[in-house]
């Protein structure tokens, strides 16, 4: 008397089509998010950056100057009495979620500065997870 346990191939033939077929249809929807979730993180970014450069300009008198740039938010420029920062927490938050710095020009051409990521391709334009994401 045998007593044969297990699955068939037939049967696990099944399950390994049936699981592909769900992969198939959720993970190009779970790698949508994961690409727009890292453009609201620069945006939201851009957002505490803009705060610190405010207050950065009311002990200061003054935003950081292009040669200063946004270091200036995380260690005082040589010569700024009035620096009472750091005006963020972490030196990597002048950084957007895919490692590059921002691009921060002062005076800015759409305001009186201007913060910007370049996206994943690092260049301007682009649309996607490559579109730029601005403070204005």
């Amino acid at each position: 008397m045998r007593s044969d346990s297990g699955f068939t191939l037939v049967e696990m033939l099944v399950v390994l089509s049936i699981i592909a077929l769900v992969g198939a249809l959720v993970g190009p929807q779970v790698l949508k998010y994961v690409g727009t979730a890292r453009s609201e993180t620069a945006k939201v970014q851009i957002g505490h950056i803009a705060e610190a450069l405010e207050l950065y300009y009311l002990d200061v008198g003054r935003y950081p100057g292009p040669q200063d740039g946004l270091r200036a938010l995380v260690n005082a420029p040589s010569g700024t009495a009035r620096w009472r920062g750091p005006y963020l927490k972490k030196a990597e938050a002048i950084n957007d979620p895919w490692g590059q710095p921002y691009v921060y020009r002062f005076p800015g051409e759409h305001g009186a500065f201007d913060v910007v990521s370049l996206g994943r391709d690092n260049a301007a334009g682009g649309d996607g997870e490559n579109r730029d994401v601005v403070s204005w």
